[in-house]
């Protein structure tokens, strides 16, 4: 059953959740990362470099090993998802910016992460690790997962506006109860095993979590003077595409113990971001 999931079903769900954000680009948010590359260059930068640093030294200071150090790293090379679209839009953030940055970080990401992710297993787990990240299968999985289905995404919602517009609540649920289908299944595999990886995974995966957030805030406020676009940073920094690390972690490498992070992560994000979403709207309405 775990097997069956991790290797059909997982790669099946994320091609349809992908293709969700492709069918929520439009043209304009194109256009608005060529007349407003500022914003775009402050998110993409904070997502691909400042977040990998800083789940460096949140592995540090937590002292992590092994699987759990390898799995909240690669957490921290995946790109946002449809989750951090959904917050924007309820936190009357710049929605425009999130789903632009989550669709071009997503076509940088299988450049990055097997390259990282595989220095992270020769750093966390040593070179002698039967454990081994085979590149060009991730590469050219996180092409078919991540890359296609944006592009076939933008392709129906240019030829079946309507249908696209219906369509993205529902992908966002089903995204949801994807990511928590697999929580589950990884906690039964685990066994007995899981609350000691809880324990030692949980305190840095809140630590990520929330400085990340605070990171991307911080940045759009400081640097962009904008409201809007900080809580977009914020969001897209801080709500990272679990479901596409769990791809990596059980069905690529297959070891559950390298999934704790990432779905400790996952959940723990669904609360923060809420929090942070009642925060925006009350401060908004003073």
């Amino acid at each position: 059953m775990f097997e069956t999931l991790t290797q059909i079903g997982l790669p099946l769900a994320l091609i349809f959740i992908m293709t969700g954000v492709g069918m929520s680009l439009r043209p304009q948010n194109f256009h608005q990362v060529a007349t407003q590359p500022k914003a775009f260059f402050v998110g993409a930068v904070a997502q691909l470099i400042l977040l990998p640093l800083l789940a460096l030294g949140v592995i540090a200071v937590f002292q992590l090993q092994g699987e759990l150090a390898v799995g909240l790293f690669i957490l921290a090379l995946c790109p946002g998802g449809t989750t951090s679209n959904l917050y924007s839009y309820l936190s009357k953030a710049d929605v425009g910016l999130s789903v632009s940055l989550t669709a071009l970080v997503g076509f940088v990401t299988p450049f990055t992460l097997p390259f990282l992710a595989a220095w992270a297993m020769q750093q966390f787990l040593g070179a002698e690790s039967l454990l081994q990240l085979p590149l060009l299968k991730t590469w050219l999985t996180l092409l078919i997962v991540g890359v296609i289905p944006v592009i076939i995404g933008m392709l129906v919602k240019a030829k079946f506006p309507h249908f696209a517009e219906r369509a993205q609540p529902q992908i966002s649920r089903f995204s949801v109860l994807v990511l928590l289908l697999l929580i589950v299944s990884i906690a039964y595999d685990l066994g007995d095993t899981l609350w000691h990886y809880l324990l030692l995974s949980g305190p840095a995966a809140l630590t990520l979590n929330l400085l990340s957030m605070a990171l991307g805030y911080g940045l759009g406020r400081w640097l962009l003077h904008s409201e809007q676009q900080a809580r977009t940073i914020c969001l897209e920094v801080g709500l990272q595409n679990g479901t596409l690390a769990l791809l990596i972690t059980t069905g690529i490498l297959q070891s559950s113990a390298m999934s704790i992070a990432p779905s400790v992560y996952s959940l723990l994000m669904f609360g923060s971001a809420s929090v942070f979403t009642w925060w925006a709207l009350k401060r908004g309405t003073r």
